[in-house]
């Protein structure tokens, strides 16, 4: 005798429950296995199994969401979706995959080099020189990592007074790539920067694995602004190096690349004085020796330039100096780093101290300088 409680389901149904129960349970699942059978179909469609020493399951996934190259044998870890097929086979919809370990995140690498190289993407003639005279300074980051505070204090050090807009975005991760991506579209719309640093500090291969996202990679190749990386320590390359057109080695270095040194300015000026009395005495020497006549006036008239000279390097040394924040701090101010929203901790540096602190309450100010 049939239960009339027993719920008959169509099979279309059942698989329409199954998937709405599969999509409850896990809006969204990171797994990580081995690439075996893997294959592109009609140019767009990409099928592969993900294994481990027990068991396999099979992915799927449009070919414009695969931003690392694969092959059979490649570790992997993917953000995907289970899902029951109409045909009943159990599988992945793969949203996002990249490789993890050092012997896969090589190989693609190297694949996605080659390609990419042979497109012409990291060609020389494609690179920009960073411009002369550097003001706005356009930053992707984490505001959080060491990177960024070297990066800033570097920057401080050398020159200061320049104008900073940072982009706060994760550095690692399987969001990280289309995170920095939307910061480099961000800055080129807006046109406001001269530059783009994209900076991160040192880290594993899987942390430093973004930056080998062939998007991201793509990205930086077309911004309109020059982009300058900063990515790592010395020994460590990526595919956003080969694409930017300038590399520094570090967060630090790209501090120095883009600055200058107020000390080696300030020792050109003086050079350059000294440069100009020995040319002075030069001429009143060779005025003196050739024509004996006039020679008060005329030093007279040489001395006059000379105090006009001194007097405008004068005015540029204190210029300088008044960039310096050693100055600022003296004067009874404090130096805020860190993101200021509330329940942040920020760093407050003043002329002997370095204080950490949780922001509790941020006021407005207005026109008139009073808090609201």
């Amino acid at each position: 005798m049939q239960n009339n409680e027993t719920q008959v389901y169509s099979v279309s149904d059942f698989q329409a429950v199954c998937n709405q129960i599969l999509e409850t349970a896990f809006s969204g699942v990171v797994i990580e296995g081995e690439v075996a059978s893997f294959k592109v179909n009609q140019g767009k469609f990409v099928f592969f199994d993900l294994k481990d020493d027990q068991s396999s399951v099979g992915c799927f996934m449009m070919k414009f969401a695969m931003r690392f190259p694969l092959e059979d044998g490649m570790r992997v870890r993917v953000r995907a979706l289970p899902k029951l097929t109409n045909w009943g086979k159990f599988s992945l919809t793969v949203q996002a995959v990249t490789p993890v370990g050092e012997g896969s995140l090589k190989k693609s690498f190297e694949l996605l080099k080659k390609k990419l190289t042979e497109e012409g993407l990291f060609a020389p003639a494609k690179k920009r020189a960073l411009p002369p005279e550097i003001q706005k300074i356009g930053v992707i980051s984490s505001t959080q990592a060491a990177g960024y505070a070297d990066f800033c204090k570097i920057l401080n050090e050398r020159w200061g007074g320049l104008e900073v807009q940072v982009a706060h975005t994760q550095v690692q991760g399987m969001v990280a790539a289309d995170q920095i991506i939307r910061a480099l579209n961000y800055f080129n719309e807006r046109g406001e920067v001269q530059v783009i640093a994209v900076i991160r500090g040192g880290g594993s291969a899987d942390d430093l694995a973004v930056f080998n996202d062939e998007a991201l990679v793509r990205a930086i190749a077309a911004s309109k602004i020059p982009v300058i990386t900063g990515i790592g320590h010395e020994v460590d390359e990526s595919l956003c190096d080969l694409a930017a057109d300038v590399v520094a080695s570090t967060p630090s270095n790209a501090a120095q690349m883009l600055t200058r040194d107020r000390r080696e300015v300030s020792r050109q000026i003086n050079g350059d004085v000294l440069r100009v009395q020995n040319l002075f005495n030069s001429k009143i020497d060779e005025i003196v020796r050739e024509n004996r006549r006039t020679i008060e006036q005329i030093r007279n008239d040489i001395v006059v330039k000379m105090t006009t000279a001194e007097s405008e390097v004068d005015s540029l040394c204190k210029v300088l100096e008044q960039l310096n924040p050693e100055q600022v701090l003296r004067r009874g101010y404090a130096l805020i780093t860190g993101e200021q929203q509330i329940g942040n901790v920020v760093k407050i540096t003043t002329i002997d101290k370095e204080i950490e602190a949780k922001i509790e309450k941020i006021l407005e100010r207005s026109e008139n300088g009073k808090a609201n």
